[in-house]
């Protein structure tokens, strides 16, 4: 078995299927298995994949295990050369996968490698390229350095701003929401520290891999990542999760450090932790007096670019939604060019493609050829008559 592909899921029914759908195409050719594990989803999720894609190892948990413990349960019974850990809000181009392996297996020393994610606008997601949080990357971080001069190899270093987007090149931190990983490096270092509830599992994985002398991996192949479609990153628990992960690391690989070096630490993360809560606080105490907690935004725009039966089936379900929508026939060859056709948005607009007129690397490139921050990536996928829009999922 050439690769194993791991998905854990919790309540992102339409979000997997989309992953999976894409998944599919990118794996013709390669011998390999997917498995997804379901932490107790409450929508429906394992009758649905389960019916839908015979094909899929679905393992149904009875409770919510955490992402590094579900992962861990499907890794047990993997059994390909690569492991790859995927999120389920993820979209793969067609020749993703085959790329990427063809570069692993090039390598003598590869431990894990990550890719160029997209953001739901095109642009590049930061966290592709990451480095280790020493103390003083972290300091750089948690003061704003970092973002103040994101091309310095010194304050810069947590997202390694300095390297290009378009070559492969060795980095420290490879993302959990798309990891490549090579199983012999994984054996020898060991699983996924359940520790971890979710998130910094795969910080925690990817220096124990630089430890033990494997190289990690940026390479440019193009995905998209929703980031984080299944998290509620606006609740308490996210906040208590997300700041006792960076704890859990620091106190596992800095804890010999001296108490007036490790306490700023600390600190900083205790304080940043305080200030989210109070924001969320604040927010909450607003909302229930009835004070508006921002300005409001206009109502996003939709343009639907595809074949006329698609074009069909996405104005039902815009009139059903009483979505601002536009329609566009078009396909590979006669609108090449697709959205960057048309005006550039004022306002928020989702160009929602057909994915029988368009293939996933197309649209990809599309986005990322010319990025706009009010141009948001949509797909329709006729197998399932399904619209998936960077928020929500209709029929």
């Amino acid at each position: 078995m050439k690769l194993s592909v791991v998905i854990v899921s919790y309540n992102t029914k339409f979000y997997l299927e989309q992953c999976l759908l894409s998944l599919e195409k990118a794996l013709q050719g390669i011998e390999a298995e997917t498995l997804v594990v379901d932490n107790h989803s409450k929508d429906g999720t394992v009758d649905y994949i389960t019916a839908r894609f015979p094909n899929v190892k679905v393992i149904a948990s009875d409770h919510n295990n955490g992402f590094a413990k579900a992962n861990n349960i499907a890794l047990r019974q993997a059994s390909g050369q690569y492991v790859l850990l995927l999120n389920p809000d993820t979209v793969l181009g067609e020749q993703t996968i085959q790329n990427v392996l063809q570069f692993m297996d090039s390598q003598t020393n590869v431990g894990a490698l990550g890719v160029r994610m997209l953001k739901t606008d095109g642009t590049n997601a930061n966290e592709s390229r990451r480095g280790v949080p020493t103390l003083m990357t972290a300091f750089y971080k948690l003061s704003g350095l970092c973002a103040m001069f994101p091309k310095s190899k010194r304050f810069g270093r947590y997202y390694m701003g300095w390297l290009s987007w378009d070559a492969p090149a060795k980095i420290e931190i490879v993302s959990g929401a798309c990891c490549f990983i090579h199983r012999e490096a994984l054996n020898r270092v060991g699983l996924l520290d359940e520790d971890f509830f979710m998130y910094g599992e795969d910080i925690d994985l990817s220096y124990r891999l630089l430890k033990a002398g494997f190289d990690n991996w940026y390479f440019p192949e193009k995905i998209l990542h929703y980031k984080g479609q299944s998290t509620q990153k606006t609740s308490f628990r996210y906040v208590h999760v997300f700041y006792k992960a960076m704890l859990i690391f620091f106190e596992k690989h800095y804890s010999g450090l001296s108490f007036l070096v490790g306490l700023p630490i600390r600190l900083a993360i205790y304080m940043h932790a305080f200030g989210a809560l109070c924001k969320m606080g604040v927010a909450n105490v607003r909302k229930n007096l009835g004070f508006p907690l921002q300005k409001r935004h206009a109502e996003p725009r939709y343009c639907f670019i595809g074949s006329p039966e698609m074009l069909t089936d996405c104005r039902a379900i815009a009139d059903r939604n009483g979505w601002n929508a536009t329609y566009v026939e078009g396909n590979r060859e006669t609108l090449s060019q697709g959205h960057l056709l048309q005006p550039q948005p004022d306002t928020e607009t989702v160009y929602v493609y057909d994915t029988a007129s368009y293939s996933y690397v197309e649209i990809l490139q599309l986005f990322a050829s010319k990025s706009q921050s009010k141009a948001l990536m949509g797909f329709y996928h006729p197998q399932t008559k399904t619209v998936v829009t960077p928020w929500e999922a209709c029929q």
